[in-house]
């Protein structure tokens, strides 16, 4: 390479190469990083700006790659969260940031190329190369990077970027119309099936999927009528291949004590074991959960009706309870949420029915 200046190359591929030392190896040897432009004004505006950058960055943060901040992340967030969300922030990770940003020094990144990541993921980022992802996905896994931000911020001094994330708007959460419940309730009161009684169940008391595969006879209260929620399962993904797993439920207040209407309980007493056997398994291994959501995909066939997830139960049941006239508080609390907005905003859904019955009470004010 023909010498151009201080510390500038011209390389065979045409662009220029600036080199700026940012400290010294573990022998004493002197350090650089290095630059690049097709131009020789635009090589040395870049190592002015790293010269500066330099002078209010620690140096290891000029080195620090993204795949390397991500890689200690993703070790420390090991030690605090589930194994589960673990696995989703690895794959978010692995998938979507390292490919595009990995190799890339925190130094090399402003709020321009973050901005530019976002907008390439909005119009090409599916994996299958067939379009972009929702603003919802593409939010999630800036989320993932922003923490990846703060972590090496605070371990290496960095400066955090102020890129803009995609607007999301949150979507009106479906639910199961009066006559899609009846026929399904029908069915499953119906039926001489544990599986059916366990769906009939998760109607009744907001049970999340997990926590329905998770339950065991000695977790109900037959005498009181009421059952706990100690345990969830599901199947958890390593990247290639999975495994179903049993642990805690979802978070602190997914540990709860629910009430079971009488019917229910009704029907669950024909299956009654006095032993900790998981219920709709009858033995020490757990139906996981994909099974149970194919039964239930089987059932609606069966009735008739359109296949939806099995999580529409749990909303079902939370705008029931709104409209029986619970208070958000007391629904909160039976779902599981750590926050009563949380119950609001995403699972409290007012029917047609309801709006045209409060509509009708101004009549009386004419």
């Amino acid at each position: 390479m023909a010498k151009r200046g201080s510390n500038i190359y011209l390389r065979k591929d045409g662009r220029y190469e600036g080199r700026v030392s940012i400290g010294y190896t573990e022998s004493g040897r002197v350090r650089y990083k290095s630059v690049y432009a097709r131009t020789l004004a635009e090589v040395k505006q870049k190592m002015e700006d790293l010269y500066s950058l330099r002078d209010t960055v620690p140096v290891a943060a000029l080195r620090l790659t993204v795949q390397e901040a991500c890689e200690q992340w993703l070790a420390a967030c090991r030690l605090r969260v589930k194994e589960s969300s673990y696995a989703i922030y690895r794959s978010t990770i692995r998938n979507h940031i390292l490919p595009q940003l990995g190799k890339l020094s925190f130094a090399d990144l402003n709020t321009a190329k973050l901005n530019d990541f976002i907008s390439e993921k909005l119009s090409h980022g599916r994996l299958d190369g067939r379009g972009g992802l929702t603003a919802k996905t593409v939010r999630d896994i800036m989320t993932v990077y922003r923490s990846v931000e703060h972590y090496t911020a605070r371990e290496y001094g960095i400066r955090e970027s102020h890129f803009t994330m995609p607007k999301s708007e949150q979507k009106q959460l479906d639910i199961l119309s009066k006559y899609e419940r009846n026929r399904i309730e029908k069915f499953l009161i119906d039926a001489n099936d544990i599986s059916c009684a366990g769906i009939l169940l998760c109607m009744y008391s907001g049970l999340r999927i997990g926590e329905l595969c998770g339950l065991k006879w000695d977790d109900i209260d037959f005498a009181n009528g009421i059952l706990s929620v100690k345990r969830t399962v599901q199947r958890v993904n390593h990247g290639g291949s999975s495994e179903v797993k049993i642990g805690a439920p979802k978070s602190k207040r997914s540990v709860r004590r629910i009430p079971i209407p009488e019917f229910a309980l009704k029907k669950l007493r024909k299956y009654q074991a006095e032993d900790s056997s998981f219920v709709l398994s009858g033995n020490q291994k757990p139906i996981e959960p994909r099974t149970m959501q194919n039964r239930f995909r089987s059932i609606l066939k069966r009735c008739n009706l359109r296949l939806v997830n099995f999580h529409l139960l749990r909303h079902t049941y939370a705008s029931m309870c709104v409209e029986l006239g619970f208070d958000v508080k007391t629904l909160s609390e039976l779902l599981g949420h750590a926050d009563a907005s949380l119950t609001l905003n995403r699972y409290v859904h007012s029917s047609m029915e309801q709006k045209k019955k409060f509509v009708e009470r101004l009549s009386a004010c004419a």
